[in-house]
């Protein structure tokens, strides 16, 4: 469906859509734009990527009055990077407005913040906390607020910001419409929506398979201690234009950096703890390829929106499975193609086939690789560079010295000297020890839906009536047997006692 197909979307709504390179909606688009212009609550449950900032957006700059100076629209993102992501995008559909939306985040100063306010955006993006303390300070007033967007709710409920949603949605008692987006409804999100909502319409898009076809996935199973020396081979074989590596903690991020450097690796990373500023510079060094290869925690690589990314790299996997579609997913975008690699502990197979469960697709098991493939592929990587070299032209005085060179030595080993003397890094070489990390265990929310399968396979046995009756048969037997042990052990405790007592009488 085309967006002009919808008689009631602004003509400067629709120029700024035909700027993105926008044609047709996406499946979410399709079905919450018409009824969120209707002035109706919505609930939208998708994965991320499936175009939901403009599927909110839309119906939030229909319902804006421009001529007012005031705050009228609030989007709620659970993390800084996200806030921008959207904001940048909300600002794309106001192109053609006099109006621009303003990030309040933590982890910038609030009094520049203030002043960004002061030039009286009509919506702002904003993660719960800071949105918490401006509403406090009075920077950000909720009278005119009309429409209140809670995005990638399980996400805030996950990082325990629900609680300051609540508290917000309390002080917004004007709002007309409200939106909520999530990947799952877990029982807290419900409540929000029977609280807060009004007959809310909701809108669930379900894909066939939650990971992109464009994407090779391949494990490979080793142990804690081999990690860091087949991430190092794995970068030298791939050569990856760009590439993230997703650890699980701020530490491991902090050690990964430090040891690819020491490697000689153009690398760095994020995690929560870093300043704000810091973080845009490295991800602006990232996407302007100043280096190839970043390393990110879940929470500091969510909603990041970086083209060309062409290797995922899971040196930990994830504590959420669902978090595992959100990282592969941040290559293999645009009709490219991308690869990624997961590294799972033998003790983890069980969390990473509940993985493909949960995925609907197979992953490809990979070989460890081995320092020989690592080695080959540097050499031919320089070879190439000595066939680009040639073709790209001669220096006459190189010319000489190699004439000079081939009347002493055999051609062969120059040449085998010279990829050495190229391919030579004694960095590759240096020491690296990181803090291990004990192996995953499947948590009990994905043991109860397995176990609900289990169940339900031995009912569909049920039929079986001979089995059945050896069944019971074994249970009881099992079952007069626990009776006489238990009918044993009180006969012994009774026997210890009556002897106790009788010493004691004897004393």
């Amino acid at each position: 469906m085309n967006f002009r197909e919808i008689n009631c979307i602004n003509e400067n709504i629709l120029r700024a859509i035909d700027d993105m390179g926008f044609e047709n909606m996406t499946q979410i688009q399709e079905q919450i734009i018409p009824i969120a212009l209707e002035k109706k609550d919505v609930i939208g449950q998708s994965q991320t990527g499936t175009g939901k900032t403009v599927a909110f957006g839309i119906p939030i700059i229909e319902n804006i009055d421009f001529e007012s100076e005031k705050i009228q629209s609030v989007i709620m993102t659970p993390t800084r990077e996200l806030a921008l992501q959207v904001s940048a995008e909300i600002n794309r559909l106001l192109k053609y407005y006099p109006s621009k939306s303003v990030a309040l985040y933590g982890g910038e100063e609030i009094t520049k913040q203030i002043k960004r306010l002061k030039d009286r955006p009509c919506i702002i993006v904003a993660t719960p906390g800071r949105l918490m303390d401006h509403i406090r300070r009075r920077t950000v007033k909720t009278e005119y607020i009309n429409t209140v967007v809670l995005d990638e709710a399980d996400e805030m409920l996950s990082m325990g910001f629900i609680e300051d949603v609540e508290e917000i949605l309390n002080e917004m008692p004007n709002r007309l419409i409200t939106m909520l987006f999530s990947a799952t409804m877990p029982d807290r999100i419900k409540n929000i929506s029977k609280t807060f909502m009004n007959e809310p319409a909701h809108i669930k898009v379900q894909s066939k398979a939650m990971t992109v076809d464009a994407i090779d996935q391949k494990y490979i199973e080793i142990s804690e201690h081999e990690k860091f020396e087949a991430l190092c081979r794995l970068l030298d074989i791939y050569q990856p234009p760009l590439c993230i590596i997703f650890g699980r903690t701020k530490r491991r991020v902090d050690e990964l950096i430090n040891g690819l450097q020491l490697r000689d690796y153009k690398v760095e990373g994020i995690h929560g703890d870093m300043r704000q500023e810091k973080r845009e510079k490295v991800l602006e060094k990232f996407k302007k390829r100043h280096i190839n290869i970043l390393v990110a925690t879940d929470v500091a690589a969510r909603g990041l929106d970086i083209s060309g990314v062409t290797h995922v790299i899971n040196f930990d996997l994830p504590q959420e499975i669902e978090s595992y579609v959100h990282r592969i997913g941040r290559t293999g975008r645009a009709g490219n193609t991308g690869i990624s690699f997961t590294f799972v502990h033998p003790k983890e197979m069980e969390f990473l086939q509940e993985i493909e469960r949960h995925t609907k697709s197979k992953m490809e098991k990979y070989k460890n690789p081995t320092g020989a493939q690592a080695k080959e592929a540097i050499y031919l990587r320089a070879s190439d560079k000595i066939v680009d070299t040639i073709t790209n032209g001669k220096e006459e005085q190189l010319e000489r010295i190699a004439k000079t060179l081939l009347e002493s030595y055999d051609a062969v080993d120059l040449i085998a000297s010279a990829l050495k003397i190229m391919t030579k890094s004694d960095k590759r070489k240096a020491t690296v020890r990181l803090t291990g990390e004990s192996p995953l265990k499947l948590s009990k929310k994905y043991r109860k839906f397995e176990n609900k399968n289990r169940a339900g396979s031995d009912k569909r046995n049920y039929h079986k009536k001979s089995d059945n009756r050896k069944n019971h048969q074994d249970h009881r037997n099992r079952q007069d047997k626990k009776n006489s042990n238990e009918k044993g052990n009180k006969d012994k405790k009774s026997v210890r006692y009556d002897r106790k007592r009788q010493r004691s009488n004897n004393e």
